[in-house]
This record gives C-alpha cells, sequence and structure tokens, in this order.
C-alpha cells in the first residue's frame, strides 16, 4: 500500500519528465533546423561575393601547341599566341673521360678485376668465345682473363689491352663470335665488346668510367681529389660539402638534386662525363665555384667543361611584337594579360577563348533556391500538424514556437518579396523563372529561361540583385541569417532557453523526489507504529481472557 501511495506521488514529476523530454525533441529538431540554415547561409555567401560573377572559363583551341588556366576577372576575348621558340633549360656539360682509364699500361697481368676502373664490377661465371666457354673469378686479374680467352680457344683468338685508347681488343685470323644464351658472367658487357662478325673486335668506347656507387676517395676519377677528406663547393651560390672517405658518387649527385642549388646533376656512363641542368627553363647560367683546397668540381670535368645555354621562349599575341618569357609558361608578366597563364607546348600558333564562367554562376543560384526549399520543407514538416486513423490530431514539435514560425515567415518575405533600391528591372526572384506554387513556401526550379537569359545578356544585372552591397538578395538574407544562427541569434537564443528549461525540471523533480521519499519514511513509519500498537493490544487481550475468561 506505501509503495503504491509513494508511485501515485510522484505522477507530478512523470509529467515534468514528459515536458522535459519534449523540450529536448524540440532542442535537437532546432538544431537540425540551424545546421540546414547554415548550409542555406554558405549558398547565399556565395552569391554575395562578387568575385562569383568574375568567374571565367578558358579553351585553347590546339591544346597540343597550348594549354591555359584562367583566374576570376580575367579579361573576356580571345587571343592567338604565336610560337616561334620554345624555352629550354641551360646545361653545364663536363668534359668527358671523368673516369680514369682500366689501367695505365698495357701489362695488365697484376691488374685484378675488382680493381680494374670498369664502371660496373665484373661478375664470376661463364662467357663465350667462338663456342668455346671461358670461366672467370672475381679473384682473376685481367691478364689472366686474356690467357684463359686464348687457352679456351685453342689460341684462335687473343685478346690485349690498349692503355693509350683505353680499349680491350679481341684478334683472331677468322671471325669472331661472342656470346651465347647460357653466359652468366657480364664479362663481355662491362668489356664493351661486341661481336661485329670480323677477326677484330674492340671495346665500343673507353672502359674506365667513374664509380658511382664507389666513394669519392675509391670513385675511379681521372684526377685525384686534393684537400683531404673533407671539402665542398658551390653551385649558383649554394654551398655543398661532402666527405671523401664516407660520400658515394651517386650520394653527392642526390645530395645536390634536393638542395636549393636548382639544377639537376647526373652522370652520362655513355660519354664518361657529368652534367648539370638548370632546373628552370630560359638562357641562364650555371655559377661553379670549387671551395677552398677542394677541387670536386674540377676533378669532375663540371669546372673545365662547357655551358649550352638555354632558350627563352619567343611569341607573339594576336599578330602583335615578339615577346619573351624564360618559361614556356607564359603569365601577365610578359604578355600583360592578367589573369591569364598559358602553357606552350610545341611551336604553332593556337587560340585561346576566354569568357565569363556562367555554368558556374547558374549553379550557385539554384543550389541556393534548392537549399532554401529544403529549408522550409524542414521548417513545415516541424510545424505542421498530422491526424491519426482516429482522428486524433498532433501538433508539430515546433508547431507553437514561435522563433520558427517567425523564421519562416521572414525568409518568406525576403526571397518572394520586391527588392527596392536596385536599378535594373530584375527585382524579384520570380523574373529569374523561380515561382510559386501557391501550396507551400518553396520555389519551382522547373522553367530557368529567364535565368539563363540574364546570365547570357545581362549579367551585370544578375550580379546586382544578389549582391548589390545594400539592396542585395543575398546581403539581405545573410545578414537576416546572422541574426538568425549567430551567437547572439534567435534561433541559437531559443535553443538555450531551451535547454535552461530542461535542467531547471531535473532540480525540481529532484525536489520533489526529496518530499515523496519523505512521506514514504513517514507512512512507514506509522505502519510500524500502528503495527507494534495493535500486536500489544492483542497481547493485553490474550491477558485478560486468561485472567477473567469463564468457562463453559
Amino acid at each position: 500500500m506505501v509503495e503504491q501511495l509513494t508511485e501515485l506521488e510522484r505522477a507530478p514529476q512523470r509529467q515534468l519528465l514528459t515536458e522535459q523530454l519534449r523540450l529536448q525533441e524540440q532542442n535537437q529538431a532546432l538544431g537540425s533546423l540551424k545546421t540546414q540554415l547554415g548550409v542555406l547561409r554558405n549558398r547565399v555567401s556565395l552569391l554575395k561575393d562578387p568575385a562569383l560573377y568574375d568567374s571565367r572559363t578558358a579553351t585553347s583551341n590546339e591544346p597540343t601547341r597550348g594549354t591555359v588556366a584562367v583566374a576570376a576577372g580575367a579579361a573576356v576575348g580571345q587571343y592567338t599566341f604565336a610560337v616561334s621558340q620554345l624555352a629550354t633549360a641551360s646545361v653545364q656539360t663536363g668534359t668527358a673521360n671523368a673516369g680514369r682509364r682500366v689501367h695505365d699500361t698495357g701489362d695488365v697481368s697484376g691488374l685484378a678485376l675488382s680493381s680494374a676502373g670498369f664502371a660496373t664490377a665484373v661478375t664470376a661465371g661463364t662467357f663465350t668465345v667462338n663456342g668455346q666457354q671461358v670461366t672467370v673469378a672475381a679473384t682473376d686479374t685481367l691478364g689472366a682473363v686474356f690467357d684463359k680467352i686464348a687457352t679456351a680457344t685453342g689460341n684462335a683468338v687473343t685478346a690485349g689491352y690498349d692503355p693509350d685508347t683505353d680499349r680491350i681488343t679481341l684478334s683472331s685470323a677468322g671471325p669472331i663470335v661472342l656470346g651465347s644464351a647460357t653466359d652468366s658472367s657480364n664479362f663481355l658487357a662491362v668489356a664493351k665488346l661486341y661481336g661485329n662478325g670480323t677477326g677484330t673486335v674492340t671495346s665500343h668506347s673507353e672502359l674506365g668510367a667513374v664509380k658511382l656507387s664507389g666513394t669519392l676517395a675509391e670513385a675511379n676519377l681521372g684526377t685525384p681529389l686534393t684537400g683531404g677528406s673533407n671539402g665542398s663547393f658551390k653551385i649558383n651560390g649554394v654551398t655543398i660539402a661532402y666527405d671523401a672517405a664516407e660520400d658515394t658518387v651517386a650520394g653527392l649527385l642526390d645530395r645536390i638534386n634536393a638542395s636549393t642549388a636548382g639544377v639537376v646533376a647526373s652522370y652520362d656512363a655513355v660519354n664518361d662525363r657529368f652534367t648539370l641542368t638548370n632546373k628552370v627553363t630560359g638562357s641562364l647560367g650555371v655559377a661553379l665555384e670549387d671551395g677552398p683546397d677542394s677541387n670536386f668540381l674540377a676533378a669532375s670535368g663540371l669546372l673545365g667543361g662547357s655551358l649550352g645555354l638555354g632558350r627563352n621562349l619567343e611569341y607573339t599575341v594576336n599578330g602583335g611584337g615578339t615577346l619573351i618569357s624564360q618559361s614556356n609558361t607564359i603569365t601577365a608578366a610578359s604578355s600583360g594579360l592578367s589573369g591569364l597563364n598559358v602553357t606552350a607546348l610545341a611551336e604553332g600558333a593556337f587560340t585561346v577563348t576566354v569568357g565569363v564562367d556562367t555554368g558556374r554562376i547558374r549553379s550557385a543560384v539554384v543550389d541556393f533556391v534548392t537549399e532554401y526549399n529544403r529549408t522550409q520543407g524542414q521548417i513545415g514538416a516541424q510545424t505542421a500538424s498530422s491526424t491519426d486513423a482516429k482522428g486524433k490530431v498532433t501538433a508539430g514539435l515546433l508547431a507553437e514556437d514561435t522563433t520558427v514560425n517567425e523564421l519562416s515567415r521572414q525568409l518568406r518575405g525576403l526571397a518572394a518579396g520586391t527588392l527596392s533600391g536596385l536599378s535594373g528591372s530584375l527585382t524579384r526572384l520570380e523574373r529569374l523563372g523561380f515561382s510559386t506554387n501557391g501550396y507551400d513556401d518553396s520555389f519551382s526550379t522547373a522553367d530557368l529561361t529567364g535565368l539563363d537569359g540574364l546570365l547570357r545578356d545581362d549579367l551585370g544585372a544578375v550580379e546586382a540583385f544578389f549582391s548589390d552591397a545594400a539592396n542585395g538578395l543575398a546581403v539581405k538574407l545573410d545578414a537576416y541569417l546572422e541574426k538568425a544562427i549567430g551567437e547572439a541569434g534567435s534561433v541559437t537564443s531559443r535553443q538555450t532557453t531551451l535547454t535552461r528549461q530542461a535542467g531547471s525540471i531535473d532540480t525540481q523533480v529532484a525536489d520533489m523526489e526529496k518530499l515523496v521519499l519523505q512521506n514514504r519514511e513517514r507512512l512507514i513509519a506509522s505502519f510500524v507504529a500502528m503495527e507494534q500498537a495493535q500486536a500489544n493490544i492483542n497481547q493485553q487481550l490474550q491477558y485478560l481472557l486468561q485472567r477473567f475468561g469463564t468457562t463453559s
């Protein structure tokens, strides 16, 4: 009985909790609406920005000769570019034969293959001469390999090395046939020996080369490094330091390429020389300077090499005078065409057409109307009443919310109303083809010929209608939306109020529960007292019956 009475006392609390749940649901609905209003405001902000109406498109009629990129505000028109010369990069070419010869004399009997100045190490295995296999080991000397060739061919083929030409020559009375599909050693390739159908086969080019994987001290440079292990040099004023005992040639080239020197360093194994290529095009030099007590640039042949100057881009615009650009990308700096960047890909003429990007502007307008319709639809769904099968009418969560109803009315008035203060004939959204249907607060997007026509014929009127600083529709809507969803906006304030109200219910329920529990304890105490009193009376009754009771 006490528990039932207690639950009965909690009825007001349940009513408050039901009210709290509704307040929370209303707050969530306002939060969802506020998010949608934020999306709408983003669309409005885009239409408000005058830069939107400066959007441009640009196309090239010969994209294989030239491509184009355009920025907002570029002058509308057609521009014919005639390229007579493309820009190229300057190249500093080092002297040939940067690597030391394989050997200084013709006596190679004591020259181990691993110590020879070949660009690539000789691998152990077999190679074939006139159908006979010759087996070599990494520990063999070059002289021993020559002897093995003679032995394998019965002295029909002899081999020798000429230090003056830095080449190996195989000689025979008949045609020499080299190699087979089963060869496992790369000796013939390393020695640059290729069969030619005659009795004399000589290395295709000098054999001595720079060893890219070797340290600078052991890189087989033709000119030894001086100045000890540590050194430095400058390329275009950028200092590159090296440790000859630790740095490899390949590693040093990579470090040059990764530096701010603005060049690409490489090694030409065919001609045994180093090259530096400017990363930018144009008739520009390459400044080189060895550091104190260092001579890497001289030893590599770069300092004594030759500079092949690059070329500048030469072109005309619409038949005018010749213009110059160090880059193949033509900017306003050389052409005078602001906002237009053209990249020349080949010599010849091509035409660039710059126009207004009406497609982007049209999409921005349609997106705004779409989000406006979505906003009004969301408001309608939250404020409308519904009737079930039994005729019971249920009001929407925000049906009685004056803030939301006022929001809908203000948005409708701004979007569907007539703008005053504009000089042109475009003063209503209807003129662009967005008409109301009379049933709800949305606009139809079925027929936009009016928008397309004005974008084509009177873009200025469309721009003024939305972005006029004082009277533009987007300007006014943006200002109103700030008042609605800004930090001090009406929707934000309404959410704050609902949050506070829902929180206060927690306090009320807690206070009421304290009273309920106090009453429960009081009822329990009263019940216990009653039970004890009744027990005492029963006890007294038994006593009286025992003392004064009568028998039959």
